[in-house]
């Protein structure tokens, strides 16, 4: 019970942590087109990311896939600028309908790419343990929870500003969106390494 514990925190406070901004970041563009009324599809959205995150850290875990660090550090931001880039070009598009094609795809794809920028820090957490699977579902387990969390957030702040403070929902869409593209711009630029 102690390693469960220890996992599902350690994936909790990996994501809640200020130092992991990027990953909230992304969720924030993943989530921000999205209201309490779609929770289905947002929870659809979160474990299909957590899924793609976790398959990546088993792939790395088990040693079958091993990417170069600096092209994930780079690779991170480049998918919030793409999610976010695509809620503005998409935004009155996304205030008629919450169609979750593009986002599902985002979620899963990107989560796979995200998981590897975990990966080393994961390999520190169980070392040189032989029993890898399980706790890599509870680190995972810590995420989703912790994503969750996040999402509450994220929507609940969209319901703030979309009914008492009366923003349209595209207005929301494009600041928000706008907002993160101006955050990540700068963690971009310090991930280029050629």
């Amino acid at each position: 019970m102690d390693n469960f514990i220890f996992f599902l925190k350690e994936g909790l406070y990996h994501v809640l942590d200020w130092n992991a901004y990027d990953h909230i970041l992304f969720l924030i563009a993943l989530v921000v087109v999205y209201n309490f009324s779609n929770w289905k599809k947002v929870i659809w959205l979160i474990s299909l990311f957590t899924l793609g995150h976790t398959f990546s850290l088993i792939l790395a875990a088990y040693k079958i896939v091993s990417v170069n660090s600096n092209w994930v550090e780079f690779l991170i931001p480049v998918t919030i600028i793409i999610t976010a880039v695509a809620n503005i070009v998409f935004a009155k598009t996304l205030t008629k309908s919450s169609k979750t094609n593009t986002n599902l795809f985002f979620a899963l794809f990107f989560g796979l790419i995200h998981g590897l920028g975990f990966s080393g820090y994961f390999k520190m957490l169980i070392g040189s343990t032989e029993d890898k699977l399980i706790p890599l579902l509870e680190f995972a387990l810590g995420i989703e929870l912790a994503q969750l969390i996040i999402v509450f957030i994220i929507l609940l702040l969209g319901f703030i500003f979309q009914n008492i403070f009366r923003f349209s929902k595209r207005d929301w869409i494009l600041i928000v969106s706008s907002i993160v593209i101006g955050i990540v711009l700068p963690i971009l630029k310090g991930a280029i390494f050629w």
